[in-house]
């Protein structure tokens, strides 16, 4: 298309803007006596050369619970506009995965009370295309469960699993990244994470130790998983320069990610992935709706990288913060004076460094003498607490406001 027109126009300027392609010619109307500028807005997705074996899971059914009280049980992290940009992680996500990938072929797995957040915040994304787990059951049985959908789509599927809670700050690398990862699941039978380098000693992280070379660049063997190590062992594995960062992204093949799958799900999955029973996918959502309390309450990391056999890591630069915890958070936002984070519009300061602040917009707070703590505000709720490690002592608040007020304060 673009050659076409620029045959037809040689003076084209051709811009690329996000969703769309914008032409822009300037050609002279001898009747008119003057030069004319026509734009011609053409649909982008309509021009992207989709592989349209690449697939995307995108994990959107988490409660958000080590950011609340902002993030709530009626309405976690992941539909929330953090940061005041007009847009939620989810749709950030999405936006940033339909640049490359087929919005066909983009399947958002949550819980069945998100359902129609999902909807309301993605539009665009069809009712198949969303998975409604009818109970929480981790994220290792809804990507069994998505891997079968796709299969019975297309048994050449590549499929990369996206958390929907993540900051990446250079989208065009994180982009080739991707492909060259569905690239590679799609020439071997592996399963592929992708680690970034650890630019701090973070306790909230997952980590994940290299083992040898393989022949592909950047790609190393998996050694080990460490889930949340405590501090002096996170800076340990840093200095080493053995440990990345475990993005908790996870590319497959899904065929193989079947037969992975099937050692950890050998029941359940025959019942809705079986080639004696004809399939359509209202047996597979009863199924899902008979037999999905008994899937173990496993994360795709523990239940199937950590177990298997021919895992790898793709060593990655796009740069990645998961927003899982709010020391985390102000580790990864851009630091205020007194090295405070400040994510509310009204705030006064006084003598006070190290802190990171969310109240709803309509709030004023004004703090003294504060030294490393969270001030975190939403609803009915106010948490002010130290800042170092926080996400164990997050939880702990939660049990015992749950146990002693119930849970119109989750």
């Amino acid at each position: 298309m673009r050659l076409y027109l620029r045959k037809l126009w040689p003076r084209g300027v051709i811009k690329k803007h996000k969703y769309l392609w914008v032409y822009a010619i300037k050609t002279n109307f001898a009747r008119y006596k003057r030069k004319h500028q026509v734009v011609f807005i053409l649909d982008y997705n309509a021009m992207k050369n989709f592989n349209e074996n690449n697939y995307c899971v995108i994990l959107a059914g988490g409660k958000g619970k080590r950011l609340w009280p902002v993030s709530r049980e009626n309405m976690p992290k992941q539909f929330l506009d953090f940061f005041s940009t007009g847009r939620t992680l989810l749709q950030q996500t999405y936006e940033r995965i339909a640049r490359f990938i087929n919005p066909d072929n983009i399947l958002v797995a949550t819980n069945r009370e998100y359902v129609e957040l999902v909807s309301e915040q993605l539009p665009q994304v069809p009712k198949m295309n969303i998975l409604a787990e009818p109970v929480n059951r981790n994220t290792a049985p809804s990507v069994a469960w998505a891997t079968c959908r796709i299969l019975h789509r297309n048994m050449d599927a590549r499929l990369v699993v996206v958390p929907s809670d993540q900051m990446i700050l250079d989208e065009a690398a994180f982009e080739h990244d991707v492909d060259c990862g569905l690239d590679w699941v799609g020439e071997n039978d592996g399963l592929l994470t992708m680690g970034v380098k650890p630019t701090r000693p973070e306790p909230g992280y997952g980590y994940i130790q290299l083992g040898e070379v393989n022949p592909a660049e950047n790609i190393f063997k998996v050694k080990s998983f460490t889930e949340k190590p405590d501090r002096e062992f996170a800076r340990m594995f840093m200095e080493s320069g053995e440990f990345y960062w475990n993005t908790g992204l996870f590319l497959a093949r899904c065929d193989y990610l079947r037969v992975c799958l099937k050692r950890i799900f050998p029941s359940v999955l025959r019942m809705i992935d079986s080639d004696e029973v004809e399939y359509s996918v209202e047996k597979e959502e009863q199924c899902i709706e008979d037999h999905y309390s008994v899937y173990p309450n496993l994360s795709i990391d523990y239940g199937v990288l950590e177990k298997g056999d021919n895992v790898y890591m793709m060593k990655c630069t796009f740069g990645w913060a998961d927003l899982g915890t709010w020391h985390s958070m102000y580790e990864t936002m851009s630091k205020g004076e007194g090295d405070n984070v400040i994510l509310s519009k009204r705030v006064m300061l006084d003598n006070c460094r190290g802190n990171i602040v969310k109240l709803p917009d309509d709030h004023i707070a004004v703090l003294n003498n504060l030294d490393g703590y969270i001030v975190a505000e939403k609803g009915n709720v106010l948490l002010v607490c130290k800042k170092e490690d926080s996400s164990a002592l997050v939880r702990k608040y939660i049990n015992e406001v749950q146990m002693e007020e119930g849970e119109e304060f989750l």
